[in-house]
């Protein structure tokens, strides 16, 4: 799908973003302001941005700028934007009272304090999630009221020190308070700002009867977003929920791909394929009859050698183009650790690496878009490739 051109903000340098990250004044622990009009403020004291023309190349704020404040809240997925992303992705899963939030994963146990809630210390259980036992506390195991108790903390400590500075500033938002927020800021930032949903572990929350689907369509139904123009990608690493809210939405969809492993809907019935097979020339013109887009992992589209770096583009961009499907691959982060070994700056894992050369090699490839942890690398690059 062709996105129009749009103004956007090329944001500073990483190292002026890193350096601000402890100066933006942020909200008391306690209290509503802790998700609310604060997130504004301290987004507002990160560093000046300019405005220039950008092509259809798509950035989106991978679970916000979670390379600078803890992932999926408000703060995050504000910053992203005024660094100029072209959407924000909030992860979705459900309350016990049937609310959409924005989580990574269904166990809440890694990105918030619940830890430190004696009033919630029974509520911790193991649970098998896609196959796999999981221990912690659970979002459907909490009212939306419960949840708000909460607040938000850094899931990468030992890589992202920097972001524990802000633990226990932010609320866990919900996929309304996402939507509201794209809305205020695409006014602001005379921009729009687009949302760019993930249903997470559908068959999980279908087994429970708690379904994610419906609650999407009628989210999108009820803020007009339900329709070709609108500025919404709906994603999923599994099928059948894609190819059922392929008849219900008017958004294009987007079918997210691993290096390793199936879609969960896949493995539940036995159905042998993997999604190496889905992004084979054949698994990807099946994948065009319900979607517009693919996700794959970034090593589906340039795998790594056998020292970690670069090795040959893999077929995936050209067939998928040719399946007419557009390609944006993630996560690309500024980190060592998540960067190819030509590209690291030492021996520190946590030190950062050269993102720009990464993004770089992946537009060669011809990518259409990507998800980034660092919105204004990405921002940048793009325009001094220009």
């Amino acid at each position: 799908m062709k996105l129009s051109s749009r103004l956007v903000p090329v944001a500073a340098s990483a190292l002026a973003v890193a350096a601000a990250v402890i100066v933006p004044q942020v909200a008391p622990a306690s209290g509503p302001a802790a998700s609310g009009p604060t997130a504004s403020a301290q987004a507002a004291d990160s560093p000046a941005v300019s405005t220039g023309k950008r092509d259809d190349f798509v950035i989106v704020g991978h679970r916000g700028a979670s390379g600078y404040r803890p992932e999926h809240t408000l703060a995050s997925y504000e910053l992203a934007a005024r660094m100029g992303a072209d959407f924000i992705e909030p992860d979705l899963v459900t309350t016990k009272d049937r609310v959409l939030v924005a989580r990574h994963e269904p166990e809440i146990g890694g990105t918030t304090d619940v830890a430190n809630h004696p009033e919630f210390a029974a509520r911790k259980k193991t649970k098998q999630l896609d196959g796999a036992a999981v221990t912690g506390w659970f979002a459907e195991d909490f009212t939306l009221a419960e949840l708000k108790t909460l607040r938000a903390k850094e899931r990468i400590p030992a890589t992202r020190q920097h972001n524990t500075v802000f633990d226990g500033r932010y609320q866990v938002p919900t996929f309304q308070e996402v939507i509201n927020l794209s809305r205020r800021l695409s006014k602001e930032l005379g921009r729009p700002i687009g949302i760019y949903p993930e249903t997470k572990h559908p068959t999980y929350f279908r087994q429970q009867g708690l379904a994610l689907e419906p609650a999407l369509v009628r989210t999108l139904n009820a803020n007009h977003l339900n329709k070709k123009d609108a500025k919404v990608y709906a994603q999923s690493f599994e099928v059948s929920n894609l190819k059922a809210l392929h008849k219900e939405l008017r958004v294009p969809l987007v079918q997210l791909t691993s290096a390793s492993g199936a879609p969960y809907d896949f493995v539940v019935p036995g159905d042998k394929r993997t999604y190496a097979d889905v992004v084979s020339a054949k698994g990807l013109r099946e994948v065009a009859t319900y979607a517009a887009g693919v996700g794959p992992s970034k090593d589906q589209v340039i795998p790594l050698d056998a020292a970690g770096k670069l090795g040959k583009p893999t077929s995936l961009v050209a067939d998928a183009h040719r399946a007419g499907l557009v390609v944006h691959p993630y996560t690309f982060r500024v980190e060592n650790t998540f960067l190819p070994a030509e590209y690291d700056s030492s021996a520190n894992p946590s030190d950062s690496g050269n993102l720009f050369g990464e993004i770089a090699a992946f537009r060669r490839a011809g990518i259409d878009g990507l998800f980034t942890d660092n919105t204004d690398i990405a921002v940048a690059e793009e325009r001094e490739a220009k």
